[in-house]
């Protein structure tokens, strides 16, 4: 299974599980996990044993850029620049940005944007999303009625031109 997750996805995962035996353990981390947490387990530790495997992936030099022809984002640096000036970009605004950069050429649905950078509680606010879509789209200069960068699929989701 998490073959599969890896042909979609570079990000880390993270076991969480009722089962403390050995073999469960190696067995999930020797398929791909980083890590493994056994229930019971505090909220403190689950968010810095998450917090450790974005930082591990952050720190690693592949992961923690994208360059799409005159577009760079550098997620360690926390800055995204196109055509070589500086975007002004707030946090929600840059995880966006970093999210679709991640996934460019490809659908990203609307409820994956919503759950992966505002939590579960706000996937179905589209309307949400389309605010914040549309201030992405002025900070990078790209026009909705003719898209150079973002491109959506109506009542689905949206895609970052590859460049």
């Amino acid at each position: 299974m998490l073959d599969r997750v890896r042909e979609w996805s570079a990000m880390p995962v993270l076991v969480l599980s009722v089962r403390s035996d050995e073999a469960g353990k190696i067995a999930a981390l020797d398929a791909g996990a980083q890590d493994y947490v056994t229930k019971p387990f505090s909220t403190g530790e689950l968010l810095a044993r998450l917090r450790g495997l974005l930082r591990d992936r952050a720190s690693e030099g592949g992961d923690a850029s994208r360059t799409l022809g005159p577009l760079s984002i550098d997620a360690v640096e926390h800055a995204a620049r196109l055509d070589g000036r500086d975007l002004k970009l707030i946090r929600k605004d840059f995880d966006l940005l970093w999210l679709l950069a991640s996934h460019a050429g490809r659908l990203v649905t609307q409820d994956m944007i919503l759950r992966t950078i505002w939590g579960p509680a706000h996937v179905g606010d589209s309307q949400y999303l389309r605010v914040y879509i549309r201030q992405l789209r002025a900070k990078l200069g790209d026009d909705a009625a003719d898209p150079s960068w973002i491109f959506i699929e109506p009542g689905i989701g949206y895609r970052l031109a590859t460049k």
